[in-house]
């Protein structure tokens, strides 16, 4: 299984957490990864989403279907996320559009580290699970930001 962690690009201030909105600056960075990653998710790759707006115009920038789910809303925790991507074993490509901690935690869990990994706005990790000689392994395929594409 491929599972894409993708934080939301930089958003506005503001009192109302779920009302945010990309601003000029997370537009582009949203542009600039969903264009990277156009070249490498297979079109049958599910896109979940944080009901956020500024998660949901973050996964807009790629221009595919995608499926809000309440799971990755901001607040949630490292296991609602897996659980709702039902890592390590369900579609063979997941990317998930959410936030911080939440995304950080995931990757935590999934590298094994007891801290929180930070994960900049717009940025984006790449994991595989897969068997390899009778063993679970977890590759972690890439990490980017929208400064270095």
């Amino acid at each position: 299984m491929h599972l894409l962690l993708w934080r939301h690009a930089e958003a506005e201030d503001g009192s109302d957490d779920l009302a945010r909105k990309l601003t000029s600056r997370g537009k582009k960075q949203a542009e600039r990864v969903a264009a990277w990653l156009t070249a490498v998710l297979p079109n049958e790759a599910q896109v979940l989403v944080s009901p956020a707006v500024r998660a949901q115009q973050t996964a807009r920038a790629l221009g595919r279907e995608m499926e809000t789910r309440d799971e990755i809303a901001p607040g949630a925790d490292a296991e609602a996320v897996l659980h709702a991507v039902g890592w390590p074993e369900g579609p063979e490509w997941v990317l998930v559009v959410g936030h911080q901690p939440a995304l950080g935690l995931v990757a935590a869990e999934l590298l094994g580290t007891p801290d929180c990994l930070s994960l900049r706005k717009g940025g984006l990790m790449w994991f595989e699970s897969r068997n390899r000689n009778r063993e679970n392994q977890i590759v972690l395929r890439a990490v980017i930001g929208p400064d270095l594409i």
